[in-house]
């Protein structure tokens, strides 16, 4: 079998925020010797729906935090939330953005990386609450998917397993913080290549050696 990286992420994650242009950089350096499966990891999955006020003061710490290490940038209209969070109508939830890159694999299962990228980008800089459908809708025109085929996608319950399927992935591999990177060898062996943030250079070597060790 062709080897596999395999990104778990979380489009909530600021970590992974950070880590993005890392991750594109790496997709783009490596895409004709490698397949890449990104998989959502289910950060926040609440019981009932909790308001972002219960985790807004993590969420501040975590931005200052992410963008002196990696240089990220998070928006005004994301940031609005975390400062005002008895203002804020958002309830955050991972399901529906996992679910939408569930449906998103089977338009483009080769630019899973940059939709990933996207998410993050929707969310945590121009403020999209992804628990709502229309967040969606200006990535569905830029990589050219039919709308209705989309949302019909997003509400059937086979797309939500997938999800749920993903998250259940993600604790086998016994990944139990975001970012993290790993690469399939074969049916049975995985090589953790980057747990938490880690820069292109350290990654790229990884990988290069993984490479070099399978051969």
């Amino acid at each position: 079998m062709e080897p596999v990286i395999f990104y778990c992420y979380d489009a909530y994650c600021n970590w992974c925020y950070g880590f993005s242009p890392v991750m594109e950089k790496i997709a783009g350096e490596f895409d004709s010797r490698l397949h890449f499966e990104v998989l959502s990891g289910g950060m926040i999955l609440p019981q009932t729906p909790r308001p972002i006020s219960v985790m807004a003061d993590y969420f501040l710490q975590n931005c200052q935090t992410v963008a002196e290490h990696t240089g990220a940038e998070f928006g005004e209209d994301f940031l609005w939330h975390i400062k005002n969070p008895h203002l804020s109508d958002w309830f955050p939830n991972s399901e529906k953005p996992a679910i939408a890159l569930c449906v998103f694999k089977e338009f483009h299962a080769g630019k899973q990386v940059a939709f990933a990228a996207d998410l993050q980008y929707a969310l945590q800089y121009e403020g999209r609450d992804l628990c709502d459908n229309e967040a969606y809708r200006h990535l569905l025109e830029k990589y050219a998917i039919p709308a209705n085929a989309f949302y019909d996608a997003l509400k059937d319950p086979a797309y939500k397993e997938k999800a749920h399927h993903e998250f259940s992935i993600c604790k086998q591999l016994q990944v139990t913080g975001y970012p993290a990177v790993l690469m399939q060898v074969n049916e049975a062996k995985f090589m953790l290549l980057a747990s938490g943030y880690t820069k292109y250079e350290v990654l790229k070597q990884r990988i290069e050696s993984a490479l070099k060790d399978i051969s």
